[in-house]
């Protein structure tokens, strides 16, 4: 097993820029941009854009990219809320009276296509390039080809039965009815083309200035044409979208969320992800000598893992879109609360069930009824894979992270768009009861979500993965390897990890499975044999396990100027830097 020093992969170090992301065609994107002089979010755009270009079983341009990045310039973190709403006709009456309770596979599961608006409004307020000189990477990709590799042949074989259903789709991932395979050339025709109409627009509206001309781009997406012609589609297959939909939707520039972990502050996405989690989590394990427990040990796996269940439970009773739910963000995220919830934990023994949510309201305000939301069983081993990620800093000391996802198996493609809209709909609770509960214009609540760290007051470690319900355990665990066990990013991404499901997924119908506790094969015998007498429901998978999130990072050493990036190799991420 690799140790700090020793890694399969050679850890990245450069001293002037750096981006490490999901796919090596999507880091050499923003690589590109960076070695053009484009900043950290010109780059992540870029790589970004480019993501939704090389992983089409798990991105796309259509759907939902939440972005938090550091602006040197301002000194300030901001989060853009990269996550779309339900049309205005949704709601759980709908649902149940048309399809008994169920949200179908598909076009009902639409929400607005966020991750336009997400990028171009990144770019807008704090890049220094045009949306065609960032664009232009991924264009490419999409018209004149890539080689598709043997990871995305099996997506593509794995997922048929989900996109294959859908004529649109098909079209584009198996033309003349066969799917590529690992060595073709993968043109997607309509995806540039949709690109370059952006682009038209925006050198159309040169006399508005860079961020007006890129403005005019965001509303031919979301105002004009393109919106008129996905509310047609939409409607043509059953969806409830309309064209006011679309024009009524923008992303949120907003403050983030953050916990304290020693000298660490972590920068999360507010709750309309589930990003307050990862906080959560490492405030509640702050007060413990992790060294001493020693890594990968049954003490400090059965620590995280408990810690993570009193996380997960308050995500599930607490968060929700914070427009329409009153979200108690500061209790959750007070030492106080950390520590009352430490105190729930019995290092002998596993939560045999999810544990009950704590009081956060009565650390910041009046209390109110406890929660009676529960869990309902629904039993199954499937693990998500949707989404990726990207991150980049620049010389200038900005950060960009983003957590891209919504790939083409979810709904269909919009003919000659080249992309479906966003299917983020899938992690709606049709429970009137639920904190994300189904209602018109609401955001579900959301799994991907990217981070930063600071120390001492400085951009620390920017990092993110994508895995579902994995990706704050794969990140808390990349997080800790670094901070407590000094490892370098990518000797922390590749150390062996543990995944708990005890807690309803997000994803419909939202299974569950109580005590689960899943282990890669890496994990000592001794250490899982601890872990079952403590009565974890333990499965021991492969050694590499893809679905255990495969988080990408890049730390920045404030006193010596150096960066260093790590990229997962469970899929194929990559990191290039200088």
């Amino acid at each position: 097993m690799p140790t700090g020093i020793d890694t399969y992969r050679p850890p990245i170090m450069g001293v002037s820029h750096m981006v490490s992301c999901g796919h090596p065609l999507a880091a050499a994107a923003g690589f590109r941009i960076l070695e053009e002089g484009g900043n950290a979010i010109d780059a992540g755009v870029a790589s970004g854009i480019a993501i939704n270009v090389t992983l089409p079983t798990a991105t796309n341009f259509g759907g939902v990219a939440p972005i938090i990045l550091y602006h040197a310039a301002s000194d300030e973190v901001v989060t853009i809320s990269g996550l779309g709403r339900f049309p205005a006709a949704a709601t759980i009456e709908y649902f149940d009276r048309n399809h008994g309770g169920d949200l179908p596979e598909g076009i009902l599961r639409s929400v607005v296509s966020s991750a336009p608006d997400a990028w171009m409004t990144a770019l807008e307020r704090y890049g220094t390039m045009t949306f065609e000189q960032v664009v232009t990477p991924a264009m490419e990709l999409a018209d004149k080809g890539y080689a598709v590799s043997p990871r995305l042949a099996g997506a593509l074989e794995d997922t048929r039965g989900q996109w294959g259903k859908w004529p649109t789709t098909a079209a584009v991932l198996a033309p003349e009815g066969r799917v590529y395979q690992a060595g073709d050339i993968f043109y997607q025709k309509d995806l540039a083309r949709s690109f370059q109409r952006l682009a038209e627009v925006e050198r159309a509206g040169a006399s508005k200035g860079r961020e007006g001309a890129i403005r005019a781009a965001r509303d031919y997406f979301y105002k004009e044409d393109m919106a008129r012609e996905m509310a047609t589609f939409c409607q043509e297959q059953g969806g409830l979208m309309t064209v006011e939909d679309i024009a009524g939707f923008s992303v949120g520039v907003e403050k983030p969320e953050s916990g304290e972990y020693g000298d660490y502050t972590v920068y999360t996405c507010g709750p309309w992800c589930q990003g307050p989690v990862l906080a959560e989590t490492l405030q509640i394990m702050a007060g413990d000598d992790l060294q001493t427990l020693g890594h990968n040990s049954a003490d400090y796996l059965h620590l995280l893992n408990q810690a993570l269940n009193l996380s997960y439970s308050d995500r599930h009773h607490y968060y929700g879109d914070p427009d329409m739910v009153d979200v108690p963000m500061e209790g959750l995220l007070s030492k106080e609360y950390a520590r009352d919830r430490r105190a729930k934990i019995d290092m002998g023994r596993a939560f045999p069930e999810m544990p009950a949510p704590g009081h956060p309201w009565e650390y910041q305000g009046p209390t109110s009824a406890h929660p009676t939301v529960e869990p309902k069983p629904v039993f199954t081993t499937e693990q998500e894979r949707d989404t990726s990620y990207t991150c980049v800093v620049d010389r200038w000391g900005n950060a960009f992270s983003a957590t891209p996802s919504d790939g083409f198996t979810g709904s269909p493609m919009v003919p000659g768009m080249g992309f479906p809209i966003s299917h983020r709909g899938t992690q709606i609770w049709l429970d009137r009861d639920h904190p994300s509960g189904l209602q018109p214009g609401k955001r579900p609540r959301l799994t991907p979500n990217p981070a930063l760290a600071f120390k001492d007051g400085k951009p620390f470690l920017v990092f993110g993965a994508p895995g579902g319900d994995a990706q704050c355990q794969a990140m808390a665990q990349t997080f800790l390897n670094i901070v407590e066990f000094g490892m370098n990013p990518q000797a922390a991404i590749e150390a062996p990890r543990v995944t708990g499901w005890n807690f309803p997924n997000s994803f419909w119908p939202h299974s569950y499975m109580p005590a689960r506790l899943t282990a890669e094969g890496r994990i000592s015998a001794d250490v899982v044999d601890e872990l079952r007498s403590r009565g974890h429901d333990m499965e021991i998978i492969e050694e590499w396990a893809p679905g255990m999130g495969s988080p990408c990072a890049i730390q920045l050493d404030q006193r010596s100027g150096i960066i260093s990036a790590g990229a997962d190799p469970r899929r194929d991420s990559y990191a290039i830097g200088r």
